[in-house]
């Protein structure tokens, strides 16, 4: 007799689980929290840089990284102007999940923010399917990275709130068909929010850091 195991749903519905929690205690204490997923390279960091000196005056940020090694990610954040940067390292996992998440908000005192800003381990695989208890996922896409990556990667593009097309300042100088890369996206995610932007030039910025403003208001 062959018995199966499911090993992967348990742990999926363990960690959803905990992501719930996670959401109530984030509710519990008036912050609002978004999940920021993107490949390697694709400009996570980047964007969390020149977001926060756009929010000094307007919103409260703590910032949770979440890499393979180092503290380099949360030590620019705190650079950029982050409240508190707390760094997880994953010790090898390709992915954050809510276990860790909750290790990262025990250690904030919540009640001193109004958003907090994960930054989830480069990957455009294993972070769609652990849910973290955030209010809205974003993904990032960047312009180097191809226009092909919602038909590759349909997991990561069919469940984020909103996209951010990063590096639009390369689009003179890189192959990148935005119709056919908007195509795809429209499949798998009708009407999803986007920003086109460069968080190097500061271009289309405005828009994705009012929007930001916007939905933690509404949550008050």
């Amino acid at each position: 007799m062959t018995i199966r195991v499911p090993i992967v749903e348990n742990i999926l519905n363990a960690n959803d689980h905990l992501a719930v929690e996670n959401n109530s205690r984030l509710e519990s204490a008036g912050v609002y929290s978004i999940n920021i997923m993107a490949s390697p390279g694709a400009g996570k960091t980047s964007l969390i840089e020149q977001t926060l000196p756009r929010l000094k005056d307007k919103l409260r940020v703590a910032v949770v990284d979440g890499d393979i090694a180092t503290s380099i990610d949360a030590d620019r954040a705190a650079n950029a102007g982050a409240q508190a940067a707390i760094q997880i390292n994953t010790g090898g996992d390709c992915h954050l999940d809510a276990v860790m998440l909750r290790g990262a908000l025990e250690q904030l005192d919540l009640t001193q923010f109004d958003l907090l800003i994960v930054e989830n381990v480069g990957n455009l695989v294993c972070p769609a399917s652990f849910k973290l208890g955030t209010h809205k996922s974003i993904l990032i896409a960047s312009i180097p990275e191809g226009d092909d990556k919602p038909y590759k990667y349909p997991g990561m593009y069919r469940g984020v709130d909103a996209l951010v097309i990063n590096k639009i300042d390369l689009l003179p100088y890189v192959p990148f068909k935005m119709d056919y890369f908007e195509r795809g996206v429209e499949v798998l995610n009708p009407g999803v929010v986007t920003f086109p932007l460069s968080a190097k030039t500061g271009e289309g910025m405005d828009a994705w850091t009012n929007w930001l403003v916007e939905q933690v208001k509404s949550k008050r």
